[in-house]
């Protein structure tokens, strides 16, 4: 009989990968775009505006933002379960006190606590640990955690929308709040630092190739700002676009899940696609994919339409995150790689509020969703510049794979 695997043996990293992958699927799912399915009955129920319901969702990444980069200090200094453990509390506590909110001030002060304590534990404190326990390789099991997320983000807004259309939003935040306990809570105990001797050669190969921290975190920060800006239209307003086109209800988030189901394998393959070529050049292939298809959805009249075409633009989408997290970890020092991803991921999350919010203020303004979609080919067009600036400059500077 064998014995189970334990933190000493390097089969046990892969339950790692695979506890984080469920870890941000079901927290990120929730709070990245997890309230997409709740726009237009919220809108219906208070009647609030379009910008103001999205709001909702934007404070919640504006909290991971700010609470991303305080976080990631903090899993730098004590163990990243504990900080989970308060994160997976926090998130669900969160999620079943928004079922009993009757004001806009309410939603906004719950998802903001829920961004900042939960999503900012949940995040770039995992990625830093996953990326901890692999010495090569690092881009492939980012990849497939990072998959996980894909996953969530496309499950939760298809399961809330059947549950709201069943039982009624206010039971649906009640469900998910449960169920975020039963699930994160013990999922985060698993997440256990890496052996000393994998960070230190982690460590030992990032600072030998990499230029000082002080130079590549402001350029990172700012191309990340233009990707989510741009990734973050689809996410929150393919659901409402598809209900005004195509004149259907819960349905309209199935286009959205086979998007972020597609995600998963774009994430897996420019994760491995980083360990082959370089993180910056697999980001920039994936970010060049997801710009020139954005515009595409406010082209689309039919259902069938949707189907098809968000698979194709959702593999590249899915890209993009696993470019940006591997890109950060080959850029950072190992001993500060938690602060580090927490301050490049807080512009990615302030990007996601923005562009979460724009979609929905020029939805108001027109009527209409194509300046939504064409203010995020705009914000990808300038995440592309500075990544290949980014590239290029590296390039000239390190004898390294960029």
């Amino acid at each position: 009989m064998t014995s189970a695997i334990t933190p000493n043996q390097p089969g046990f990293r892969w339950i790692i990968v695979s506890a984080a992958a469920l870890l941000l699927g079901i927290a990120m799912g929730t709070l990245v775009n997890g309230l997409s399915a709740f726009l237009v009955p919220l809108e219906m129920h208070f009647g609030w505006d379009r910008a103001e319901t999205a709001a909702i969702n934007s404070t919640g990444l504006i909290g991971i933002a700010i609470g991303g980069i305080l976080m990631g200090f903090l899993a730098d200094r004590i163990a990243t379960r504990v900080v989970c453990l308060i994160g997976a509390a926090t998130l669900s506590s969160a999620l079943l006190l928004a079922a009993r909110a009757d004001e806009l001030w309410q939603f906004y002060t719950l998802f903001f606590v829920a961004g900042a304590v939960g999503g900012g534990a949940l995040f770039a404190p995992v990625i830093a640990l996953v990326g901890g326990w692999f010495r090569t390789g690092a881009g492939l099991a980012i990849g497939i955690a990072s998959a996980g997320q894909g996953l969530g983000q496309g499950m939760v807004p298809f399961v809330a929308g059947h549950l709201i259309q069943a039982a009624g939003w206010q039971n649906a935040f009640t469900i998910i709040g449960a169920f975020a306990a039963l699930t994160l809570l013990p999922l985060s105990l698993l997440m256990i630092q890496p052996p000393q001797d994998a960070t230190s050669v982690a460590g030992q190969a990032s600072s030998a190739a990499t230029p000082s921290p002080k130079i590549i975190l402001p350029a990172l920060s700012i191309a990340v700002l233009g990707c989510c800006t741009g990734m973050a239209v689809p996410l929150m307003h393919l659901v409402p676009l598809i209900q005004g086109v195509c004149g259907v209800g819960a349905e309209a988030g199935g286009p959205l899940l086979v998007m972020l189901i597609a995600a998963i394998g774009g994430r897996i393959f420019f994760g491995r696609l980083s360990d082959m070529i370089g993180p910056v050049r697999a980001w920039m292939t994936a970010t060049a994919w997801q710009t020139a298809l954005m515009i595409g959805f406010v082209f689309l009249g039919t259902m069938q339409a949707f189907w098809l075409f968000a698979p194709l633009y959702g593999f590249g989408y899915g890209g993009v995150m696993t470019g940006v997290l591997v890109t950060v970890r080959a850029l950072t020092p190992a001993a500060r790689r938690a602060s580090a991803t927490g301050i490049v991921l807080a512009f990615g999350w302030f990007g996601h509020a923005l562009g979460g919010w724009q979609g929905g203020l020029f939805y108001d303004l027109t009527a209409s969703y194509f300046w939504t979609y064409a203010n995020a080919v705009l914000a990808g067009l300038l995440n592309l510049v500075i990544v290949g600036t980014i590239w290029f400059t590296l390039r000239q500077r390190a004898h390294v794979q960029v």
